[in-house]
């Protein structure tokens, strides 16, 4: 007979798994059938629930169902036109490489625990990134806590998964107030200057600002409407999609320094020949597209590499950087937490509290010489 972690006997057809979950199987008409608790008493109460459904006939299994199958189903029924079209591409993108040739031919009824465990652990040693192992993850549970409602499968295999421990994340950064000058001071150079002196001024993402039109200036509130984002989808190329999150759509207050810059902007473009009347701000080219992505990065490689070639030493920087160098001085100057999360559009008090953690570290001198005196 099992036992548990405590040397306890179990009930039959039940034992202790390693993340000390409990697993209980038993047979019924030639089929094996399996389900998972977090305690003995969960696991038992499943079994009988199951067995009362297949001995009423309230339970139906999806033997001839693969994964494959059902993925497409989900997808089509469940995700098309009711997720972000964004979301919609990176999730058949996801399975097209990460899933579809390990679970696809798979009866849906047959995949456990250790088949998503699998996929994790393949992915993390290839080298993905934590975030893109964590958008499998979530696409994979979607869809099967979906056939479990849909009374499919009695048992949503993803929860006996768990993330692997990857590497901490980097830390994003932000640009000192040397580096910042020394910054600005080349960035005149580059032919996406405003874009760099925008993004720096205001916090906007990247694709937030790409995806900025004239009628997103407010001139009568003195604020920036923030209203769509543009995204690259491969195979389909840049497309408007609706902002990162519900509050990423939020407005931006106007100083006349940044309304200075885009009016420069307006100018720029109306002497390009671009004519329409709701055109983007930055655009790629004169049939008023918006600047893609890789113009914007490419333009920032090549500023770092005109300020090393002068012999400073200057970080390798991302367009995020700005963003968070932005945030950065925000907090240096007193703004209140509440107010710089409205303005970057976070989702979560937590997220903008976070970027108070990692003040740099002259930051955290100045501010420990302040409180000095209080103990002299």
């Amino acid at each position: 007979m099992a036992t548990d972690k405590r040397g306890r006997k179990l009930p039959k057809g039940i034992r202790q798994r390693s993340n000390s979950t409990f697993e209980g199987r038993f047979t019924y008409q030639g089929e094996s059938y399996c389900v998972h608790a977090n305690t003995i008493g969960e696991t038992q109460k499943a079994m009988n629930d199951l067995k009362y459904k297949l001995e009423h006939g309230f339970f139906t299994t999806a033997n001839n169902i693969t994964f494959g199958a059902w993925f497409d189903t989900w997808m089509q029924q469940y995700k098309k036109n009711k997720v972000k079209m964004g979301t919609y591409r990176s999730y058949d993108e996801y399975y097209k490489v990460a899933v579809k040739n390990r679970l696809a031919n798979k009866r849906l009824e047959s995949i456990r625990g250790e088949h998503i465990q699998k996929i994790y652990n393949d992915l993390a040693e290839a080298g993905y990134k934590y975030a893109s192992i964590k958008v499998v993850s979530a696409m994979l549970n979607g869809c099967f806590r979906q056939a479990v409602k849909n009374q499919m499968i009695v048992y949503n295999p993803v929860k006996a998964a768990e993330l692997p421990k990857c590497e901490e994340r980097n830390v994003r950064v932000a640009l000192t107030r040397e580096q910042q000058e020394i910054f600005l001071k080349y960035v005149d150079k580059s032919k996406n200057r405003i874009f760099f002196r925008v993004m720096l001024l205001t916090g906007m993402r990247n694709g937030e600002l790409r995806g900025l039109k004239y009628s997103d200036i407010d001139r009568k509130n003195n604020v920036i409407h923030v209203r769509r984002t543009i995204k690259y989808i491969k195979g389909v190329g840049s497309v408007e999609d609706t902002p990162k999150t519900r509050t990423s759509t939020r407005d931006i207050p106007l100083r006349p320094d940044i309304l200075e810059l885009l009016q420069e902007q307006k100018k720029m473009n109306d002497r390009g020949g671009i004519q329409y009347i709701d055109s983007y701000y930055f655009i790629g080219y004169k049939n008023g597209n918006p600047v893609c992505e890789t113009t914007i990065v490419n333009s920032l490689h090549k500023i770092v590499e005109w300020i090393r070639k002068d012999g400073y030493d200057f970080p390798d920087i991302t367009p995020h950087a700005l963003r968070h160098t932005f945030a950065t001085r925000a907090i240096e100057a007193g703004m209140q937490p509440q107010t710089l999360k409205t303005i970057l559009g976070h989702s979560s008090l937590a997220m903008t509290m976070d970027l108070y953690s990692h003040v740099l570290p002259t930051t955290k001198q100045e501010e420990m010489e302040k409180i000095a005196s209080a103990f002299y």
